[in-house]
């Protein structure tokens, strides 16, 4: 069992920053493959970013650029920078997990884009 705990979302005004954070219980976390999805109100879940535990990253065509995925294995840690965010980023952002045992989500954390 994985557990997951998100942190970091908030309001923030069109063009601003926010970075979230995740952190995993387990000893086996750089094994896992982590993404960030999200999921606005009247929409499907979709996913934002995800890294490998080999580091390769990769991201939605509508934050490409704008979003950072990073992961820190001492920590048991991944981050997700976003910057240049728009009112059409707002929405519940979920961490997730892949592991050899199954896929872990977190409870998520609202990210608000309003002036």
């Amino acid at each position: 069992q994985v557990q997951l705990v998100e942190s970091g979302g908030g309001l923030v005004q069109p063009g601003g920053s926010l970075r979230l954070s995740c952190a995993a219980s387990g000893s086996s976390f750089s094994r896992y493959a982590m993404g960030w999805y999200r999921q606005a109100p009247g929409n499907q879940r979709e996913l934002v970013a995800f890294i490998t535990s080999g580091g390769t990253k990769n991201y939605a065509d509508s934050v490409r650029g704008r979003f950072t995925i990073s992961r820190a294995n001492a920590k048991n840690t991944v981050l997700l920078q976003m910057n240049s965010l728009k009112p059409e980023d707002t929405a519940v952002y979920y961490c997730n997990a892949n592991t050899v045992a199954g896929t872990y989500w977190g409870q998520g954390t609202q990210v608000t884009v309003s002036s």
